[in-house]
């Protein structure tokens, strides 16, 4: 009987992983008031089964980005011990940028009254600037930022340049963002 549980759990688990994948993408196109129904349509599932797994869309969304955050830590682990620490932190940053600019309606979702939204924008904070920090450290160690540039501020700033609107576009942003980056490094170009 127990390899019947462990059986089920694993499915449900599998089920719940495609229905994060499946939301992240969808909410990529449409934003993150689109239709359960294609989030269902595109897992493979019924509305029913998404409604088990995430009974609404808070838990969804959270469970989407928690998830993307966890992507983010993992890749600055990764790249922490970098032999071009510059580099390593513009990478990061670039992946940083594409979390920011595809998640349409995040930012109207951080602002609402539902708890959910509040304990992932600390969750952001908590986990994502420690990763970052990882790289500023270790780009200000071997001198290829300027000391005065804190992981904070700087994910403040590309944050504010990834705010998408009429006339600015995601290429917009990278490319501001690019040039942030830039205007970091020390004056005499190291």
């Amino acid at each position: 009987m127990s390899r019947d549980v462990g059986v089920r759990e694993a499915g449900a688990r599998r089920t719940r992983e495609a229905l994060v994948a499946a939301a992240a993408e969808v909410f990529v196109e449409r934003g993150v008031q689109a239709p359960i129904r294609d989030i269902a349509g595109r897992a493979g599932v019924g509305v029913g089964t998404v409604y088990r797994h995430f009974p609404d869309r808070a838990e969804l969304v959270i469970a989407v980005y928690r998830h993307q955050i966890d992507e983010c830590v993992a890749l600055a682990e990764e790249l922490q011990d970098s032999s071009e620490p510059g580099k390593a932190l513009e990478r990061w940053i670039g992946d940083f940028v594409e979390f920011l600019v595809t998640k349409h309606g995040l930012g109207v979702a951080l602002q609402s009254d539902d708890a959910g939204f509040h304990s992932l924008h600390a969750l952001m904070l908590d986990k994502l600037v420690p990763a970052c920090g990882l790289l500023v450290d270790a780009a200000v160690a071997r001198d290829k930022l300027d000391p005065g540039v804190t992981a904070y501020a700087l994910m403040r700033a590309v944050g504010n340049l990834c705010i998408l609107g009429p006339g600015y576009e995601r290429e917009d942003a990278r490319a501001m963002v690019v040039r942030l980056l830039t205007g970091c490094r020390l004056a005499d170009g190291r």
